[in-house]
């Protein structure tokens, strides 16, 4: 479903009306945590029902695709020698953090955009040494609360959506309504394109420059809904931009005017079959970044509790 492009003046009008809706005082750096409440984190406990858990993170890949040309490396800096006694087996990981195919969380310090960061920060705290605010350190004790996957495949009776469609207002209530729910305050809103899936049965493409994505536009849904944090199993955003000027304008919206930490390319195909089976599209979720205290994001592996 293609929707209209916004103008460069239509976006900053939305960027400064999402900005004002999302303001915590100047003094804030969690942004949108703070829509979530000690009281939300033991509601979000009652969501157990199963006592089942589901990763929703993609395995990592150590082999160039069209959409991973700078895959993690993994090697191995100890083997067992098979000499009598004790020894160790060893590895070491490097990877790039925000690339088109690993999972991912994107921290307020991400996204610059008119050479600021979130909440006015000067984007100058970050320096080749890292991040020296808004890190990805800010989300160090775990963010916990109600997940909610919104179908949007489903909705539209497709297996995915293809690269370039995008995700409206109109698809978020619509699946909200199928699936019989609401997203509420400081829910962890998880949008499913079949990015994943599309990628799994098709193979790879390159997603830099074709994937499925939300509509500007649909920020507004999160906003009024006061969500605490977006993922979703493609980037995001679509491509191509239907903003003039902006690349990716729903990174812009998120993080630098909401203050919404972002989850991109994860996958939901381990969690559809259980939601499916129970009738239920809403789930305890822990999601534990990396304690890296200058990071820009951090590998993640957020987990589903049914």
């Amino acid at each position: 479903m293609h929707q209209a492009e916004l103008t460069a003046a239509d976006f900053l009008a939305l960027f400064g009306r999402l900005k004002g809706e999302s303001a915590w005082g100047a003094a804030d750096r969690r942004g949108a945590l703070n829509n979530i409440s000690a009281a939300d984190v033991l509601t979000a406990a009652r969501e157990v029902r199963l006592g089942r858990t589901v990763s929703l993170a993609a395995p990592l890949e150590a082999m160039v695709t069209p959409d991973n040309p700078e895959p993690c490396v993994h090697e191995m800096t100890s083997m067992p020698s098979g000499a009598p006694g004790l020894n160790f087996a060893m590895d070491r990981l490097a990877m790039n953090v925000h690339g088109n195919a690993d999972s991912h969380i994107d921290a307020l310090c991400h996204v610059i955009f008119d050479g600021e960061l979130y909440n006015g920060v000067a984007a100058g705290t970050v320096t080749s040494a890292g991040a020296a605010d808004l890190s990805i350190d800010v989300a160090r004790d775990g963010i916990v609360r109600r997940g909610v996957l919104l179908d949007i495949p489903r909705i539209r009776g497709t297996s995915w959506l293809e690269p370039g469609d995008q995700v409206s207002t109109d698809d978020l209530a619509a699946a909200e309504r199928a699936q019989g729910l609401r997203v509420g305050q400081g829910d962890l809103l998880f949008v499913r394109v079949g990015h994943r899936h599309r990628r799994n049965t098709l193979g790879p493409w390159d997603a830099a420059k074709a994937r499925a994505g939300l509509h500007p536009e649909a920020l507004c849904f999160l906003a009024e809904r006061r969500v605490s944090v977006l993922g979703s199993d493609g980037n995001n955003d679509t491509a191509a931009s239907v903003v003039d000027g902006v690349e990716f304008p729903v990174h812009a919206l998120a993080v630098n005017a909401m203050g919404l930490h972002l989850l991109d390319y994860l996958q939901f195909e381990d969690l559809l079959p259980l939601c499916e089976q129970i009738g239920r599209w809403s789930f305890l979720c822990v999601i534990a970044p990396l304690r890296l205290l200058h990071g820009t994001g951090s590998p993640v592996n957020p987990i589903a509790i049914l």
